[in-house]
């Protein structure tokens, strides 16, 4: 079972608000360590209604990876979240375009039976909402 993702963040406040305002995502305590071999990493948990979980981490050190801005490379492209309705997904896309997230992919259906719509956080990754198709 995939227990959580995470993800490298330039802004962890500003990408913690983009998970928590739109997927309602908890986030548990700011974790900081100082060692030497994390210089000054910074983490956050963020739960969700399904039991899955994302850590959001920053540390000065890391640098930009070639997946950011919307690009896709080899490696993880995207993280998903499911809805229950092709309506849910239309708000979702709403209220991203109204708080001025990018709409990369405005909701569709897909070929393999998924509605579907992809959207950036804050920092250009890849975040798609979708309903399941129906089995």
């Amino acid at each position: 079972m995939l227990e959580h993702v995470a993800i490298w963040t330039k802004d962890l406040e500003a990408m913690k608000a983009f998970y928590c305002r739109l997927f309602r995502g908890k986030a548990g305590k700011k974790y900081q360590n100082s060692t030497e071999f994390h210089s000054s990493f910074e983490s956050y948990f963020l739960s969700f209604g399904s039991g899955s979980r994302l850590e959001l981490m920053h540390m000065p050190t890391i640098s930009d990876g070639i997946n950011t801005n919307g690009h896709e490379a080899i490696g993880l492209t995207h993280i998903a979240f499911s809805v229950e309705t092709k309506e849910e997904v239309d708000a979702m896309a709403k209220k991203a375009n109204d708080l001025g997230y990018q709409v990369i992919l405005k909701p569709h259906q897909t070929g393999d039976g998924y509605y579907e719509m992809c959207i950036l956080d804050p920092e250009g990754n890849r975040v798609e909402v979708t309903v399941l198709p129906q089995s």
